[in-house]
């Protein structure tokens, strides 16, 4: 199984949400940004990585949501998403097609990666019923 992080990245009440790009598996479709772990990497240290090098900004995870496991033909992923804070950077797209910066309620209307699914549902749930 491979493991992966996403970020919900936050930043005035909206979180950032990535469109892969046409040419990659799932091309068209919506993810909260992030990429595989490394050998040996935490979550965390992963999140931060890719996020420079796929949009140019500075984030730092704060906290994890539960993992969604999804199985695609020929493999399975664990995706385990970290609620980040935005730093600094200047957003530039270097893997994906689009960005957008949404209100949590604004997520259903888009088409998602079927693995982001579950972390979609959550974080509504969450944001709608803070503790």
């Amino acid at each position: 199984m491979t493991e992966v992080a996403c970020a919900l990245i936050e930043h005035n009440g909206r979180v950032l949400v990535a469109q892969r790009g046409l040419h990659k598996s799932e091309g068209g479709l919506w993810e909260f940004p992030g990429g595989k772990l490394e050998p040996g990497e935490s979550p965390e240290a992963c999140i931060v990585r890719e996020i420079a090098e796929e949009l140019s900004l500075q984030i730092s995870p704060y906290a994890r949501l539960a993992p969604a496991i999804h199985v695609y033909p020929g493999k399975s992923i664990r995706l385990i998403p970290l609620l980040c804070r935005l730093h600094g950077g200047k957003l530039q797209l270097h893997e994906h097609a689009a960005c957008q910066w949404l209100l949590p309620q604004e997520l259903p209307a888009l088409a998602w990666c079927p693995a982001d699914v579950p972390i979609v549902e959550e974080y509504i749930r969450m944001r709608h019923n803070p503790q």
